[in-house]
């Protein structure tokens, strides 16, 4: 018995509140297919998204959590995260003749969330700034659809096919690419890390491509590893530009990342 509740989004394929109960604040997540347009394939995939993260989030040992069916998708419930991501966070930065710099503080929560993460076996496959709530108390790292490291029920489970190509690692482009398929993995996570802090900093992507363009013409820029000198001044800037390397195995992990920032 809800005793408040907001839209918070309903796009492609997903829809999310932000429900008040007797019982505490939760987010409320509904997953329906994506109709076929010009511009997009179908993609069926995103009716299943929130029950799988459900799965992944009750693998991970979460309180509160429940998921299940409705007509056209699944759905989950789970706790309400409070705070303001990472993008809206620096949003200061980002103005024209700022004096404000990013925090390293809070570079360093994200990466210790992400840490927190890989250390239990896990891989996120979509990290991007929406997905780190700088909350209060810690920072979380939301939105686990599309993680690996366990076993997720078969008839919730599908395939990997990418994520948001701006935060997406050149080895995972080239890969939807050649089989419409990849293999997220920590690298991959570490890059999309660098491009999340780089974008939420400065407002530029790591890689320039059209806006407008499709999905498949951004992936061979990605793919082809032409990306933006990175301006962040300092240590941090030089980190970002390592956690961005066009080769996996050069990128620093996750514990290198944090190490550096604190």
């Amino acid at each position: 018995m809800p005793t408040a509740q907001r839209l918070v989004l309903n796009r492609r394929g997903s829809a999310v509140w932000q429900v008040d109960s007797h019982r505490g604040r939760y987010a409320v997540k509904l997953g329906y297919p994506i109709e076929a347009t010009g511009e997009w394939p179908a993609q069926p995939w995103t009716a299943l998204a929130p029950a799988r993260e459900g799965a992944v989030l009750h693998r991970l040992g979460e309180d509160n959590i429940a998921y299940g069916e409705w007509e056209e998708g699944t759905w989950n419930i789970q706790p309400w995260r409070e705070g303001p991501d990472l993008y809206r966070l620096w949003e200061p930065c980002r103005i024209d003749g700022s004096s404000v710099e990013p925090h390293r503080s809070v570079a360093l929560e994200c990466a210790e969330a992400l840490a927190e993460l890989h250390g239990r076996g896990w891989v996120h496959g979509d990290v991007q700034p929406a997905h780190f709530i700088v909350g209060p108390e810690r920072t979380h790292l939301i939105d686990l659809a599309l993680a690996r490291g366990g076993h997720v029920p078969a008839g919730y489970d599908f395939p990997f096919r990418g994520c948001l190509v701006h935060y997406e690692a050149p080895e995972i482009s080239r890969s939807v690419l050649a089989t419409g398929e990849a293999e997220p993995t920590r690298a991959a996570d570490i890059y999309a890390l660098g491009a999340s802090l780089l974008i939420s900093a400065t407002g530029w992507r790591a890689v320039e491509y059209p806006d407008d363009a499709p999905r498949p013409v951004q992936r061979r820029v990605v793919a082809d590893g032409r990306r933006r000198a990175v301006k962040i001044p300092g240590e941090l800037g030089a980190l970002v530009d390592a956690m961005l390397s066009f080769v996996p195995e050069d990128r620093p992990t996750v514990y290198e990342v944090g190490k550096a920032l604190s």
